[in-house]
């Protein structure tokens, strides 16, 4: 079995740049998912996905109850006939040095977030693609 970057070209990469809302789906401990809209950001290089949120969020909340390994979780957006889901292992950073990087990318994609003492990244490692961006 390849790589999960087999095969990914300049189509892909300019799907995940576009400023489009995504939908991040964890699970709750009662096995229930949670869904939310959320700004994605994918590092190609670094094999991330990540999405900068308060500390206090039912999405970190999910994260954290599946253990410090992490949680399953997935990313997804979509444009008309063009879709993306990214599925992946999702831990919750609360180091300064992840939530400025975090931040950073996410002013490139969207915009500079406000400011926020809660904020923390969910740093998602991709485990899988699916989808059709052409």
């Amino acid at each position: 079995m390849g790589d999960w970057r087999d095969g990914l070209g300049p189509d892909f990469e300019a799907f995940w740049a576009e400023r489009r809302i995504c939908l991040l789906t964890t699970l709750r401990p009662d096995g229930t998912p949670h869904v939310v809209p959320v700004g994605a950001v994918l590092d190609l290089p670094a094999g991330l996905v990540r999405v900068i949120t308060r500390r206090g969020s039912r999405k970190v909340a999910n994260i954290r109850a599946a253990g410090p390994d992490g949680a399953r979780v997935a990313v997804g957006q979509v444009d008309g006939g063009r879709w993306c889901t990214v599925e992946g292992l999702a831990v919750v950073r609360e180091d300064r040095e992840s939530v400025a990087e975090a931040e950073r990318r996410y002013a490139q994609r969207y915009r500079v977030p406000k400011p926020n003492p809660e904020r923390v990244t969910l740093e998602i490692t991709v485990r899988r693609l699916l989808g059709n961006v052409r």
